[in-house]
């Protein structure tokens, strides 16, 4: 990852982790909005021939209007995993931004709620080559995904989600979520 992508996700997560509590909004209704940031790590399922999957490791934000329905924006970036095609070597990564709607339900008494979101995402995958087969792929399309989270106390929980990411790259990832 370039120097300059790995400042502005240091830059963009510190920013984030200096909202304060202030930021919760009452409807009146006994539920405060809440408003949350997160990191993940995972692997992304490219659907290259001859490609190892790149380990994937993002940020993300949204915020909750209700306790099921929400908003959620990430970045998911990966490290190069190699590749080899028609008898030559490279290396490619992948990086997806993500808008999505998201509706969570939680399981009665217990920590534990499943959560689904849609949207859009636009994934980059870009390789380069021992000789001079670069390629670069760009998508922008219909994205969603599932998980399982666990809600440690009320300010920190856990998830493991599966996500598709247009026709041809899927992610599947862990992650920690910091709430407001």
């Amino acid at each position: 990852m370039k120097t300059l992508q790995k400042t502005l996700i240091a830059l963009a997560a510190g920013s984030l982790l200096t909202v304060g509590a202030q930021a919760a909004t009452s409807y009146g209704n006994g539920y405060t909005g809440q408003p949350y940031v997160g990191a993940k790590v995972g692997q992304f399922d490219l659907d290259r021939s001859g490609t190892d999957d790149p380990t994937a490791y993002g940020i993300y934000g949204g915020y909750n209007f209700d306790p099921n329905f929400g908003i959620e924006a990430e970045y998911v970036g990966s490290d190069d995993a190699d590749y080899s095609s028609l008898g030559q070597n490279g290396e490619v990564d992948a990086k997806t931004y993500g808008a999505y709607g998201t509706y969570r339900y939680q399981f009665p008494n217990t920590g534990l709620y499943a959560k689904g979101k849609l949207g859009v995402a636009k994934t980059e995958v870009e390789g380069t080559g021992t000789l001079t087969q670069n390629f670069s792929d760009s998508d922008t399309s219909l994205a969603g995904g599932v998980g399982l989270g666990y809600s440690v106390n009320p300010d920190f929980s856990v998830e493991a989600e599966y996500d598709m990411l247009g026709s041809d790259t899927s992610l599947m990832t862990v992650g920690a979520q910091l709430k407001f």
